[in-house]
C-alpha cells in the first residue's frame, strides 16, 4: 500500500475550531491560524520575492479517512495530493498539505494541478469565488511526523497547523499549513 503522505506517520489529530479555543493556542499561533488572507502574500510582505516553495509530494492518491468527509467524496476517490515546504533562503517557515478533489481541478481550469513550483496561495486567493467554509487547529506531536521531514526540517516541538476547506465556485478543497518554529519567532 502507498503512503498517504511524506509528511506524517499517520494523520494529525484534529480539532474542529470551536469558540474558546483560539485562546488556548499562542499568541504567534493564533496571528497565523486566523489570518484571512494569504500565508504566502503574509510571508511575502516580510521577506520579499525570496520566499520559495520546495515540492515534496505531488500525486493522485486517496486522502485519510477524515479528508474524505470533509470533502464529502466516496472513500476510495482518489485526490490531487500535494505536500510543500514554503523556506525563505533555505530556512523552513511552513510545511503544507493541499487535497483537491477531481471537481475542484476540472472548476479550477487545471490551474491547481500545474502549480510546479509556485504557491497555491498565488493561484487560489485570485479566484474571485474563493470562501472558507470550515477550520480545524492541530497540535502536532513528535513522532506524528515522518523521520525523512525531521531531517530536512528542525521539528524539535509539538508543531500547531491549521486545516481549511476552502471553496472555489462551490468545489472544495483541503488545505492544512503547519507553523515552524522560525515563522513564530519572526512575527511575535
Amino acid at each position: 500500500m502507498t503512503t498517504k503522505s511524506v509528511l506524517f506517520n499517520q494523520e494529525p489529530l484534529w480539532l474542529e475550531n470551536r469558540q474558546g479555543i483560539r485562546r488556548k493556542l499562542p499568541v504567534a499561533v493564533q496571528s497565523w491560524t486566523y489570518e484571512s488572507g494569504s500565508l504566502t502574500q503574509r510571508l511575502r510582505n516580510f521577506y520579499g520575492s525570496g520566499v520559495a516553495v520546495k515540492v515534496l509530494l505531488q500525486c493522485w492518491k486517496t486522502p485519510y479517512l477524515t479528508e474524505h468527509r470533509l470533502l464529502d467524496i466516496p472513500k476510495h476517490e482518489f485526490v490531487l495530493t500535494r505536500e510543500v515546504l514554503l523556506h525563505v533562503k533555505g530556512t523552513p517557515l511552513i510545511l503544507a498539505r493541499t487535497v483537491i478533489p477531481t471537481t475542484t481541478v476540472k472548476t479550477a481550469k487545471s490551474n491547481l494541478s500545474k502549480l510546479g513550483s509556485r504557491p497555491l496561495g498565488e493561484i487560489i486567493f485570485s479566484y474571485p469565488k474563493l470562501e472558507r467554509i470550515a477550520m480545524d487547529v492541530a497540535l502536532v506531536q513528535l513522532p506524528t511526523w515522518k523521520s525523512t521531514v525531521l531531517d530536512q526540517v528542525p521539528i524539535k516541538e509539538p508543531i500547531w497547523g491549521r486545516r481549511t476547506v476552502y471553496s472555489i465556485a462551490n468545489k472544495h478543497m483541503l488545505v492544512s499549513e503547519f507553523f515552524l518554529p522560525e515563522v513564530l519567532l519572526e512575527f511575535k
